[in-house]
């Protein structure tokens, strides 16, 4: 069902959207919170996923819900949670875990007090206008009330998603929290969705030097995990984030090359290997060892077992290289393995999921052969048997 969505109006079929079980669930909060509340909204990604489905004709699946209670006081509150088996998650933010896939908060106003990102004084907010003005970007502050499912839009959320567009709501209160410099870079690659200009040059302006590893990481792997890799490349880019986090600037023509190849490779990329592309691409583009661009994202020993020792992407392509390159390891370990015809060639001659061994170290053992000797006489008639093997032809 289309709709013409506007600031304020009520659209019950948007719950109607969510998985039955997530349906169930809200049924039973509604009667749960009835005695003491009405004012009880989804909030976030939630509300604005369900909109791009309708207003993009994208398709998302909702897995995860967050409401938000007006009208009730922090004890009365607290009480509730705990009749209802809600575990606190975050207890100075009145935030309660239910279930599995819902989380039910109070609403809040943060105000940065210090440097890092646990610097923040809380208070709760009163009015729905008033709470929603601390969430980061315009999409992501759109409530829907899961009593009358009235939708409210207080900072023209709806219309960005119908542009495609991530716009911040206060330039001041975005300010005080660095790691929303990094959420818009990896939702621009989540959503295929533009950063309005002004908002651009707002971000650009943000000192990142106060966030962790570990922060810059978990914001980082969500880009590398996202269906746009183009787009998360060109904020990364736009918002000097490859600066301020890898100490160097892509600019125009080398943006455009590791773009494009990202855009065009997409489609070939294994899907186990998927979060690794972005920065085998992004390497090789450059020609610069990935070593140090691990080491700025403090990223986890899994990254550089599957970027170590990944050979770059030679101009032709022959079956002599793949045979060769095999003897390393399977091509289907090989993050180059998403060009055309690699994954067909190598399949054939028998070295996508097992390496190329074509000579038996056993054999040389008996005729006499043992350590270091024993390793050069084996690279040297396997690369012997791949040159008599192998024509020199592109795959």
């Amino acid at each position: 069902m289309q709709a013409n969505f506007k600031h304020e109006g009520r659209y019950p079929f948007l719950l109607e959207l969510l998985r039955s079980d997530l349906q169930r669930e809200l049924d039973s909060l509604r009667r749960f919170f009835a005695p003491y509340t009405t004012r009880v909204y989804m909030v976030g990604g939630s509300v604005r996923d369900l909109l791009r489905s309708q207003i993009l004709g994208v398709d998302v699946e909702v897995v995860d819900l967050d409401l938000e209670v007006y009208g009730i006081e922090p004890a009365l509150f607290e009480r509730l949670m705990e009749r209802l088996g809600a575990k606190g998650v975050g207890k100075s933010f009145f935030v309660y875990k239910y279930r599995l896939h819902i989380d039910i908060s109070l609403p809040r106003i943060e105000k940065k007090i210090g440097r890092g990102h646990r610097a923040f004084a809380v208070e709760l907010a009163k009015e729905e206008r008033e709470a929603s003005r601390r969430r980061d970007f315009c999409m992501n502050a759109l409530m829907l009330s899961i009593f009358d499912a009235t939708l409210l839009d207080f900072w023209g959320g709806i219309e960005d998603i119908r542009q495609r567009r991530i716009r911040i709501i206060d330039e001041e209160k975005f300010k005080e929290d660095s790691l929303r410099v990094l959420r818009g870079m990896q939702f621009s690659a989540r959503l295929g969705f533009r950063i309005e200009p002004h908002s651009c040059m707002v971000m650009r302006s943000i000192d990142l030097s106060d966030l962790s590893k570990d922060r810059i990481f978990w914001e980082f792997e969500k880009m590398f995990l996202a269906p746009f890799l183009h787009y998360g490349l060109y904020a990364m880019s736009a918002l000097a984030v490859d600066q301020k986090i890898f100490g160097f600037s892509l600019g125009r023509e080398l943006f455009f090359k590791a773009a494009l190849e990202m855009a065009r490779g997409q489609r070939g990329f294994e899907e186990e290997l998927y979060k690794f592309y972005f920065l085998y691409i992004l390497k090789n583009s450059l020609h610069k060892p990935v070593e140090p661009m691990l080491d700025a994202l403090g990223a986890p020993n899994e990254y550089r077992k599957a970027l170590r020792g990944q050979k770059s992407i030679p101009k032709r392509i022959t079956w002599r290289f793949l045979a060769g390159l095999a003897t390393n390891y399977p091509i289907r370990l090989w993050l180059g393995n998403y060009k055309p015809r690699i994954k067909e060639a190598a399949k054939e001659i028998g070295v996508w999921e097992q390496k190329y061994m074509p000579v038996s170290p056993k054999e040389l053992l008996v005729q006499g052969f043992e350590g270091a000797k024993l390793g050069a006489e084996l690279r040297r008639r396997t690369l012997q048997i791949i040159r008599q093997r192998f024509e020199r032809e592109d795959i």
